[in-house]
């Protein structure tokens, strides 16, 4: 599906055309250059794969210099492969404006790292709550994780504490509140994964 890369500048609110007050994403998108065009009989698939944010030269590897000289542009941070309706051209500049028929858009991000947390913060645990007989400091405890004779082992997949966080998380359906191609910015309503300055792929 057709889509492009941006990153995340923030929050806000606006209001809407009857009064409300929205809370909304605002994701700089684009202007994002193609730097190579897939076909089915070379790749096996057809896709258009785009750059996004300018990269120095000293910090890009020789053979991506070759990749981006041959698209006849220079080098970017960051790459993603889209399907498109149209046909586009290496060094063709997608902008935002990709985004002014779509009514609703998809977004995938990575996840604020939240480090280790307990069952209650990660999985949502109401605690024992029993904090008489002995139980008055396991009160965000897991509890029983499993019978001591049978099966004498502990099962897989069961809810304990760990790495929250810092994983991929796609949004569906997120309105498209605004599109303003002069800044190259998307308003959407909601919320967005990821940290300020973090990139996203906002999909149609």
């Amino acid at each position: 599906m057709p889509g492009l890369l941006g990153k995340k500048i923030g929050m806000t609110s606006v209001f809407s055309a009857d009064g409300k007050n929205l809370p909304c994403t605002v994701i700089e998108v684009g202007p994002c250059v193609v730097t190579q065009v897939k076909t089915v009989e070379k790749d096996g698939y057809a896709a258009v794969q785009v750059g996004f944010q300018e990269a120095k030269e000293k910090n890009t590897p020789k053979p991506m210099m070759g990749h981006f000289q041959k698209s006849g542009t220079t080098p970017k941070r960051h790459l993603a492969e889209f399907v498109f309706d149209e046909e586009h051209n290496l060094g063709d500049v997608i902008t935002v404006e990709l985004f002014n028929d779509a009514p609703y858009v998809d977004v995938v991000g990575t996840s604020k790292g939240k480090g280790f947390q307990g069952v209650v913060k990660r999985h949502g645990f109401g605690g024992v709550g029993q904090t008489t007989h002995g139980q008055d400091d396991r009160l965000r405890k897991p509890g029983s994780i499993g019978a001591c004779a049978t099966p004498s082992r502990v099962f897989k997949n069961l809810r304990m504490g760990g790495q929250m966080g810092n994983v991929q998380v796609t949004t569906h359906n997120l309105q498209v509140i605004k599109v303003i191609p002069e800044h190259n910015l998307l308003l959407l309503k909601g919320s967005v994964p990821g940290s300020k300055g973090s990139i996203v792929t906002i999909k149609k």
